[in-house]
């Protein structure tokens, strides 16, 4: 995947985005110090503009993030970049690759996003989408 976004798409869409750890089913990210440095390089990449988080969820062996991207950057650019980042600080096993799926609606961003805060409640993890500890947006 090229992970390219259309010519014909208008300002900065939003993506569903997910990115898996290897091998799966190992709890590499569910960590307080894990999850404080992802979220860290996460606020920052947010607050140097080169990506605009809504929400970026950790389960133990994968994440979710509905972010956008500015128009100066490429995604790949943008997201290779930053798990670069976090292997230098942290040595997390990641699969090569990402998944990502264009928001195409309000009401789908809506419905992405509660899949993503309802993620750990269907694994088992939590009774509640709040008891959920390893979850950020810039609002939070």
């Amino acid at each position: 995947m090229d992970h390219v976004v259309p010519s014909w798409v208008k300002g900065s869409p939003i993506f569903f985005i997910t990115i898996c750890t290897s091998p799966r089913g190992l709890n590499q990210l569910c960590h307080p110090e894990v999850s404080s440095v992802i979220f860290s390089a996460a606020g920052h990449y947010h607050t140097r503009l080169r990506w605009h988080v809504h929400v970026l969820l950790l389960m133990p062996d994968h994440l979710h993030a509905l972010m956008a991207f500015p128009k100066v950057e490429s995604m790949a650019q943008v997201i290779r970049s930053w798990k670069h980042y976090l292997a230098k600080h942290h040595p997390i096993e990641r699969q090569r690759d990402y998944f990502d799926h264009r928001v195409r609606d309000h009401s789908n961003l809506q419905v992405k996003a509660d899949y993503i805060r309802q993620n750990p409640v269907r694994a088992g993890l939590v009774a509640k989408p709040d008891d959920w500890s390893y979850v950020w947006a810039p609002d939070r």
